[in-house]
């Protein structure tokens, strides 16, 4: 156990740290070796070898959903409840509610430090469309990014793909990305645009 709480903090902010940081960017897995060796510390340290096998499983477990929405589903739910199960796994292993406190602080604060690593490693393909970060070229048969879209307004089309929230529509034979209000809109629904932010087209079904 360690001498004092707080060093849950430091312990399970640099392991959740690195180990979100190599889903974000291709370090060939050196941060995710860091990174599990600080989680394996933080739950050897508060729990018996059957709690620990336990505990440590649920925590990748939450890494695992993390993967899952970033290479398959893509739209942040998956990865939420993830980020939530990793909270739990060491809230709960934690001896007393101050080192709980500390550690599911440190989860916390890693993930979001781990978004630094963006500025400086190259990055993996993953959320990118939640991100609106793609960007689709006209070999691919989408239309060249512009600097605005707003002769689109209340124009109407049709999906190309499903929209959870962000697909792909055509209108007038132009493809474009655009996002939905918070629908959920099938592949070939039929759709008109509500507004445009620069680049950002915010579609409705019909």
């Amino acid at each position: 156990m360690f001498a004092f709480d707080w060093i849950a903090l430091f312990i399970t902010f640099l392991g959740t740290m690195f180990l979100i940081g190599e889903l974000l960017v291709n370090m060939k897995g050196i941060f995710a070796i860091i990174g599990f060796g600080f989680i394996t510390v933080y739950f050897s340290s508060y729990l018996a070898t059957d709690m620990f096998i336990v505990m440590m499983l649920v925590y990748f477990l939450g890494i695992i959903l993390m993967v899952i929405d970033g290479k398959l589903i893509n739209d942040g739910t998956l990865a939420t409840i993830g980020a939530a199960v990793m909270v739990i796994a060491v809230g709960f292993s934690a001896p007393n509610w101050v080192a709980g406190l500390y550690s599911v602080i440190g989860v916390i604060l890693g993930g979001a430090a781990s978004l630094l690593f963006l500025k400086v490693f190259k990055h993996r393909k993953m959320w990118t469309k939640i991100t609106l970060r793609d960007q689709l070229s006209s070999e691919m048969g989408y239309n060249s990014m512009k600097e605005s879209y707003q002769f689109l307004v209340n124009k109407k089309g049709k999906a190309l793909t499903d929209m959870r929230p962000v697909g792909t529509i055509k209108i007038e034979e132009e493809d474009y990305s655009a996002v939905s209000n918070g629908q959920w809109i099938s592949k070939d629904d039929e759709i008109k645009v509500v507004s445009v932010d620069g680049t950002r087209i915010l579609v409705k079904k019909l």
